[in-house]
């Protein structure tokens, strides 16, 4: 497959700014693979494609306010910062991006908040774009952090052309977030509200957790024809032994199994036995699916409408079949689907 096949014009309105005010009510294109057909729903109908027993494998982890804005000494110049992860607890270390990056050097300091607050001071330029910082604090860890994610913005993708406002805090995170250190949100989850999952629980169908800390190669552009080609960054994943099974006890007993979101996609097939069975896994991935690819484990997926050559779209594509999904995207652009992270979803049986 090439980079340019996955290229597709998508009208700028129809990326959604906001979330639709209730979770479970965006709307759901459902693409029934063997069928070849294509339903219009709301996402709470979703239900109506599930069994008792069928499970589905969802993404834990919790975003945190990655994005900082700070000041450079002596000359003052505004400086975006956004956190990627904590390298050393202890020295405060963290490994960042900021923008715009020709301005900082190793050795120069930077000042956030108000009353300078906080001041770190750049110890190591990693990549051409990526910078090691340590935040001088002298209070607690506890203190530290808690200025740090109060001075902190939730990290909206920069494709959602707006500010944040403090409804984002809660709408950009899934209700069932729980091991925090994600730079963006699991998307496919945000439509799940805790009235459709009590729901889907009563009807029998199990749950299974995994995490795997979304990083900002989700949104890093892919600068290669031959897909062969591309690299993802690695990402932390965590399969622990119950998810395994839960989704193994499934597969055993042929019931459905659905993927909510790339992130679990790419999760759960990063570990796979010879055999097409989940195992046990704590460590990274890099792993990058797009067609063709024989899945191993999920035999549904719940996802949103990707932006143009993005890897999100290439690995779905991989799943729903490239020319179907192609079909399904100019359908949603014909009928005005809401495209991106806070946009309508798509179930694909």
């Amino acid at each position: 497959m090439k980079l340019s096949q996955y290229k597709y014009n998508l009208p700028q309105e129809l990326i959604a700014k906001f979330p639709t005010e209730n979770r479970d009510e965006s709307r759901l294109m459902v693409l029934n693979r063997k069928t070849k057909t294509i339903e219009h729903k709301v996402f709470k109908d979703i239900i109506d494609y599930t069994n008792e027993g069928d499970v589905f494998v969802f993404n834990n982890t919790k975003v945190f306010p990655a994005r900082l804005y700070g000041n450079k000494e002596k000359t003052g110049a505004e400086i975006e910062v956004f956190l990627l992860r904590e390298l050393n607890k202890e020295q405060r270390l963290w490994d960042v991006l900021v923008d715009p990056a020709r301005k900082i050097r190793i050795g120069n300091k930077l000042y956030f908040g108000e009353d300078d607050c906080l001041v770190a001071e750049v110890i190591d330029n990693t990549t051409s774009r990526g910078r090691t910082l340590r935040f001088l604090f002298d209070g607690s860890y506890d203190e530290f952090k808690e200025t740090l994610y109060r001075l902190g913005e939730t990290p909206l993708p920069k494709f959602i052309r707006r500010d944040v406002v403090p409804e984002d805090r809660d709408r950009y995170q899934t209700v069932y977030a729980k091991h925090e250190g994600a730079v963006a949100a699991p998307t496919a989850g945000l439509h799940f509200s805790r009235e459709l999952l009590k729901k889907l629980e009563i009807k029998g169908v199990h749950f299974a957790e995994i995490t795997l800390h979304v990083g900002l190669g989700n949104f890093r552009t892919v600068d290669v024809e031959d897909l062969t080609k591309h690299k993802m960054d690695s990402e932390q994943i965590s399969i622990p032994i119950d998810a395994v099974d839960t989704v193994n006890g499934a597969k055993q007993n042929k019931k459905n199994i659905c993927a909510v979101g790339t992130t679990v996609l790419r999760t759960i097939e990063s570990s796979v036995s010879t055999d097409g069975y989940l195992k046990p896994y704590s460590g990274w991935t890099n792993k990058f699916i797009f067609p063709p690819y024989d899945f191993s484990v999920p035999n549904m997926m719940v996802t949103n409408f990707h932006l143009p050559l993005s890897t999100l779209l290439m690995m779905v594509s991989a799943f729903a079949g490239y020319d179907f999904l192609f079909d399904a995207y100019k359908l949603a652009i014909k009928e005005k689907y809401r495209f991106g992270t806070y946009g309508d979803a798509m179930l694909i049986i």
